[in-house]
């Protein structure tokens, strides 16, 4: 099963996240030091953690400026939910379930689990009854005229007492005694004595995935002391032993490898493991592509004063060949930002393939490495986490965040004790800080593609390349006139900064530009034209594809076509009856609303993150006018010129 959203309440400094939608993928939670975004992992991880070594307490975790009130007010806090999520079932689990119950008898493939608390979970996906009854009447063999006391029966309580009653209608006929102590055997193996909804729930529990989780200061120790932590209780050891622990079950199923006193087969199993993580280390690991990783164990015997051996200390010792330098150096001794990495790979190792399900929750992950170790961390999260766990991740470097991949980011922000802790989908804030890896990321992917990119496309902002970006994607895949892929889309902030942008690097860049048809901005541009910082071929107003003297980017939708994006953004109802004048729509909409201007990225971020349900609904005027832009900017390519 998948999980989709998740509402965390009265935990830390979250007063109510509100359901927090989570990618199938990877999803990516941004703010900046103490604004919540821990808080929610840890709340997460607790619904059902991978690991036996946390709980909920309400002395740590709830709201410390909340619990004497809320107590006094006669709150049981312990009834409290401070963590809720839903999930989508997946086929296979609904052929499990279909398997054991019967076609259609659970509901929707949406269940919710919830943890109070208390510490023990719930778990909610509606049932049919009377459906589930009729799979299991059909189920069992049971000859006429006894099965007559089964049919238009709408539950369980009702075939259990068909079954005494089948009895007591016939004490004396051995047929009813059979037929009766068949319904009541395929009942108990079905229910035992639970209810339907409890005996779902109970078939549901293994499918529920489990929360890993890991943060920075979860690192592998350079020596492990192996008797000592394979003797001891998990739920005891802190988290660099559950790592160390992790390792050694990479190293062997059986622990008789890892204490063997043959030091050929031991060592065999040892080099087989470090070449099983050198090869994972090289793979994503950019910074240092000549290191091996060397495992060994060592054995000292521990003697009592009179001299006699009292024990044996095996330690598994770590250590990096670096191939570069011709040295080895113990684990300990390399950087932390390496020493996180292969910890992570370590720990990772237990739960990569296994069959249950898991999620991964990452705590400011690769913290301390480099922008481009950060860069091929997050290819690590694509090409080997995604794929088979979702992921989600918090961060405040931009060199954790996707540029071409927002609709993955949750913006966290602390508001104070009113409202604390919100997790937000759109990214809207007043918090520069909390803005900033965002605007990091961007700026760092906008000089990347400046640089590397002979063929750029200067737009106004980021609301003109999502509407670029994302119609082109749809007319492409409906065989229709798109952007030519050798275009790189560079928004370069607002209509006022494309002059000084062209200014700048036009005379080094190839560059055509569109521009809103407005006098001031066109002027200017024209005048660039003529000093030769780009061709006057090269600037193509919005205007000019529509047929309007005056025009934005977002006339290029049909009103009707605008007004839905709008109104879904800023939950309005304006008609296209509502609107008056000949100006551009974004105008003619702040007018009726009695402002001066609006956000004119929210309608962009909602055909972004709901455009599967509303491209296939844009009218064919507003397509046909994308594709008239498309083949105009794509005439201006030197090769097309």
């Amino acid at each position: 099963m998948k999980l989709t959203t998740a509402i965390v309440t009265l935990f830390r400094n979250i007063l109510d996240s509100t359901p927090v939608a989570i990618q199938s993928d990877v999803t990516c939670l941004v703010g900046k030091n103490e604004s919540g975004k821990t808080a929610f992992l840890h709340a997460l991880y607790r619904l059902n953690p991978a690991r036996p070594n946390v709980s909920f307490s309400i002395p740590e975790q709830y709201p410390a400026w909340r619990e004497k009130l809320d107590r006094h007010s006669g709150i049981d806090l312990e009834a409290i939910t401070p963590v809720s999520c839903h999930f989508t079932l997946e086929e296979r689990d609904l052929e499990m379930l279909a398997a054991k119950f019967g076609q259609n008898v659970v509901q929707t493939s949406d269940i919710s689990v919830e943890r109070p608390y208390s510490g023990q979970w719930s778990i909610a996906a509606p049932v049919d009854e009377p459906q589930a009854v009729v799979n299991f009447i059909a189920s069992i063999d049971i000859p006429s005229p006894h099965n007559a006391f089964l049919s238009h029966l709408k539950s369980f309580d009702a075939v259990r007492a068909a079954a005494a009653q089948i009895v007591a209608s016939a004490p004396e006929d051995p047929a009813a005694k059979d037929a009766s102590d068949k319904i009541t055997k395929s009942l108990a193996l079905l229910l035992g004595q639970a209810t339907l909804s409890e005996a779902v729930a109970k078939a549901l529990e293994p499918l529920v995935p489990k929360f890993f989780y890991y943060d920075v200061y979860s690192t592998l120790p350079a020596r492990v002391n192996i008797r000592k932590l394979l003797e001891s209780d998990p739920s005891k050891l802190n988290d660099d032993d559950l790592t160390a622990l992790s390792l050694l079950r990479l190293a062997a199923t059986d622990d008789d490898y890892l204490l063997n006193p043959d030091y050929e087969r031991r060592k065999r199993e040892l080099e087989n493991v470090a070449n099983a993580l050198t090869s994972d280390v090289l793979k994503y690991w950019s910074q240092n592509p000549e290191l091996r990783v060397q495992i060994d164990i060592s054995q000292e015997n521990i003697r009592n004063p009179q001299g006699q051996v009292e024990a044996v200390l095996d330690e598994l010792k770590f250590r990096m060949w670096d191939e570069r330098h011709w040295l080895s150096l113990p684990f300990d001794l390399h950087s932390t930002g390496f020493r996180w990495f292969f910890s992570f790979l370590a720990a990772f190792s237990q739960y990569e393939f296994t069959e249950t399900p898991v999620i991964i929750l990452l705590d400011e992950p690769a913290l301390g490495l480099h922008a481009r170790a950060q860069k091929d961390f997050l290819r690590f999260i694509d090409e080997r986490l995604s794929p088979r766990h979702q992921v989600i991740h918090t961060t405040h470097s931009p060199f954790m965040v996707q540029p071409g991949k927002l609709e993955r980011v949750r913006l966290v922000e602390d508001r104070g004790r009113e409202f604390g802790a919100v997790v937000s989908t759109q990214i809207l804030s007043k918090d520069p800080d909390t803005l900033f890896p965002l605007q990091g990321a961007l700026g760092y992917d906008l000089v990347q593609h400046l640089f590397i990119s002979p063929n750029n496309l200067v737009v106004e902002g980021t609301s003109d390349y999502t509407y670029l970006s994302v119609i082109s994607d749809f007319l492409e895949a409906n065989s229709r006139v798109h952007l030519d892929p050798r275009w790189s889309i560079v928004p370069v902030g607002g209509a006022d900064l494309i002059p000084t942008f062209v200014a700048l690097l036009g005379v080094h860049l190839d560059l055509t530009v569109l521009v809103d048809s407005r006098k001031a901005g066109l002027q200017r541009l024209s005048q660039l034209a003529q000093e030769g910082y780009l061709s006057g071929k090269r600037i193509i107003a919005v205007g000019e594809v529509i047929g309007r003297k005056f025009a934005d980017i977002e006339d290029v939708f049909t009103q009707g076509d605008y007004l839905s994006l709008y109104n879904q953004a800023f939950s309005k109802s304006i008609a296209q009856s509502d609107l008056s004048g000949t100006d551009p729509i974004v105008s003619k909409i702040a007018r009726h609303e009695g402002i001066e201007s609006f956000d004119h990225g929210r309608p962009a971020d909602i055909l972004l993150r709901h455009r599967d349900v509303i491209l296939p609904k844009l009218t064919a005027e507003s397509l046909s006018r994308f594709e008239k832009l498309f083949q105009k900017l794509n005439d201006t390519l030197p090769s097309a010129a």
